[in-house]
């Protein structure tokens, strides 16, 4: 499954090399709760491998658009069982900031209106 959330980058991490073969890079965005802004979510989404370096074009502050799957594991260690999620985002893409509500349209006079031609005729 596919999920996308637009917010505003609030952190970006450095890569991390975690292995030979793996690297990731972690960021988070803010989600603005509509209702609330006191409840606004604070989401951390990892990049892997060759997707680390999609995150460079974006500046803390600017909003994105994040697209991204959701991924669970299951780790088990010394007869323990724990089980994580991680959001890994696969495609990041710049949102024009929101800009004022829209304006009202401009006033007009009856003198703006044209005249009627010669064959309307309005059903009222």
């Amino acid at each position: 499954m596919d999920f996308n959330l637009i917010g505003n980058i609030v952190v970006v991490e450095n890569e991390q090399q975690i292995s030979a073969s793996f690297k990731k890079r972690e960021f988070v965005i803010e989600v603005v709760n509509e209702r609330n802004s006191d409840w606004n979510d604070f989401i951390k989404f990892q990049l892997t491998q060759d997707r680390c370096s999609q995150v460079d074009g974006f500046n803390v502050g600017e909003p994105v658009k994040v697209s991204f799957n959701i991924r669970g594991r299951k780790w088990e260690k010394d007869g323990k069982v724990n089980y994580f999620s991680n959001l890994e985002a696969w495609r990041l893409e710049k949102v024009q900031p929101n800009t004022a509500p829209d304006m009202p349209p401009p006033a007009f006079t009856e003198s703006e209106v044209p005249p009627a031609g010669p064959n309307e005729d309005l059903p009222f």
